[in-house]
């Protein structure tokens, strides 16, 4: 078999039927992830282990190959020629190879485009701070947060830097400099590349992920000292990632955490992909935007609070993700089903679409 071709063969149609995800792995058939739900292709041979181990050797950077067989799973990013990249994560499963690629449209979406709430404009109009763009793994924050970013490249003239591990969406420079930078490509890490991040003159700086205390640290230094930051985190509700912000330092260190946060957090979006009745996904969302009521409540270890002062803040443009969530169904977007499964106070929920 010609692994590279039947790679891109798979690639190709992942690409074709708008799929989120490709998965394979020895003793199935390659399965789509289209919409959120898993389609397999019966078209398709059930992989053998030769099958699972040629396509993967396809995928993996040859000088990258020795690393993934020592650590069992790797991470990298995969171009599709100039149609579309792929997020790329292959591991081991019962002592076989199996992956999962994301796919990232070669297209950078608008905010309009995505569905998302006007109010996100704002987030890109200050100068500094920390945004924040969060919820489970899949649903979207890459995108809304390539979406800001390219808008900032659109309108104003920057120096933008992105550290990502690994790199999904390939901007292109209009009025900014944009400088993307690799894990393990272009820095030897994370930590690495925020350290040296302040001598590089950025404007704008994108991290990818904050997956450790270290991460968040610099983020909000940065923050701090004049820069406009991004970020995700994999948590559920503006309130949690505040908690989970905090909860990431020894105790000596939060109240020190606390006050940093509380003067540089621009705001916080949540969101979910919900499957839409007309086809697709739609995004329900939750938006905080830092008033002085939540500085307060941050300062003084009242975050359990933020989540009324959303609520009660629609006039500022908040809107919490149950409020979002009754709107869609009422509006006829989405199933009564699916917004209880995607809401995290269901009988809220189900008082406000009884108004």
């Amino acid at each position: 078999m010609d692994y590279k071709a039947k790679l891109e063969e798979l690639l190709n149609l992942a690409a074709k039927e708008n799929a989120s995800d490709l998965h394979f792995a020895v003793g199935r058939r390659p399965t789509l992830r289209i919409d959120g739900r898993l389609t397999t292709l019966n078209k398709e041979e059930v992989f053998t282990k030769e099958i699972a181990e040629g396509l993967a050797m396809a995928l993996i950077p040859q000088d990258r190959q020795k690393q993934f067989f020592e650590e069992k799973e790797i991470d990298f990013s995969y171009s599709l020629s100039e149609m579309a990249r792929f997020r790329v994560n292959v591991y081991f499963q019962k002592g076989n190879v199996a992956a999962a690629l994301r796919l990232i449209s070669s297209k950078i979406k608008t905010i309009e485009e995505l569905n998302m709430p006007p109010v996100l404009h704002d987030f890109i109009k200050t100068s500094q701070g920390f945004i924040l763009v969060v919820g489970p793994a899949g649903q979207g924050k890459s995108t809304t947060l390539a979406a800001l970013i390219d808008e900032i490249n659109h309108k104003r003239t920057e120096h933008i830097i992105t550290i990502e591990d690994p790199m999904e969406y390939v901007f292109t420079q209009d009025r900014c400099i944009i400088d993307q930078r690799e894990v393990l490509s272009d820095t030897p890490s994370f930590n690495r590349a925020l350290r040296s991040i302040l001598r590089q003159d950025p404007d704008v700086v994108m991290i990818g992920e904050m997956r450790d205390a270290e991460t968040i640290q610099t983020a909000i230094t940065a923050a701090e000292t004049g820069h406009l930051v991004f970020s995700t985190l994999h948590t559920n509700s503006a309130a949690q990632t505040v908690d989970r912000i905090i909860d990431s330092f020894p105790a000596a260190q939060q109240g020190q955490i606390r006050s940093q946060l509380a003067s540089t957090l621009v705001g916080i979006v949540s969101q979910r992909l919900i499957p839409r009745l007309s086809g697709g996904r739609i995004p329900a969302y939750e938006i905080m935007i830092t008033n002085s009521a939540i500085r307060n409540l941050i300062r003084e270890d009242k975050v359990y609070q933020i989540d009324l002062v959303i609520e009660t803040s629609i006039q500022e443009r908040m809107m919490s993700l149950n409020r979002c969530l009754a709107n869609l169904v009422k509006q006829g977007e989405i199933s009564l089903e699916n917004a209880q499964l995607h809401s995290l106070n269901p009988a809220e929920l189900a008082t406000l679409l009884s108004r």
